[in-house]
């Protein structure tokens, strides 16, 4: 097994599947809108929230819609970062036990873990896409911007499909390759950094 593992970026900050054919443009492909919705969302809601604090400051009155704003950007940030963090290799993990297995208990222990996190994942699309029917019947809608409310949800499932798909395709790739992957493009191990730490 690999010391260090393999960059899913590299040094111009493209990301490369680690998937062959269709599968890895597809994988591409929604990298790239992810990590453009986590950048331009993360950069709207510094800025709805400084014109915000300017506005009281200088008016005396801050906008009636910023929370609402910021509470959409929340939510397209939180369920866009998940599936790009699976597909990083980026979770928080606890490892220590892990570790210390050997690899063939590794490799068998990290598609486990890849599986039932997919499973997981599912189980949680199946019940936020419930969750957004039922907030579609009620027809709620924003106070401020007069919207329905259900819009803003809708990023839960989303989310928590892709990143069920990843973890399913990271345990694809344990089940098929000789090394250890944390994600389809990632390689189990640490870097220099986290080692000399």
């Amino acid at each position: 097994m690999s010391e260090k593992p393999s960059e899913v970026e590299d040094d111009t900050g493209t990301y490369e599947s680690g998937l062959p054919g269709f599968l890895g443009t597809i994988d591409e492909i929604i990298a790239k809108v992810e990590a453009v919705m986590l950048a331009v969302g993360v950069i709207l809601m510094a800025l709805n929230t400084c014109t915000n604090v300017i506005a009281r400051f200088v008016f005396g009155q801050g906008l009636f819609f910023s929370g609402e704003i910021n509470r959409i950007l929340i939510i397209l940030i939180t369920f866009a970062g998940i599936g790009y963090a699976a597909r990083h290799g980026r979770h928080i993990r606890m490892s220590a036990v892990y570790d210390a297995i050997p690899p063939k208990g590794r490799k068998v222990l990290m598609i486990f873990i890849a599986l039932f996190t997919s499973l997981v994942m599912f189980f949680l699309c199946y019940y936020s896409y419930e969750y957004v029917v039922t907030l579609y019947g009620r027809g709620r809608i924003l106070p401020a911007l007069g919207f329905e409310i259900w819009w803003i949800y809708v990023w839960a499932p989303i989310g928590f499909a892709i990143t069920g798909i990843q973890y399913f395709l990271t345990a694809i790739k344990n089940f098929t390759s000789k090394d250890i992957y944390l994600s389809t493009g990632v390689i189990d191990g640490y870097s220099d950094t986290e080692s000399e730490v």
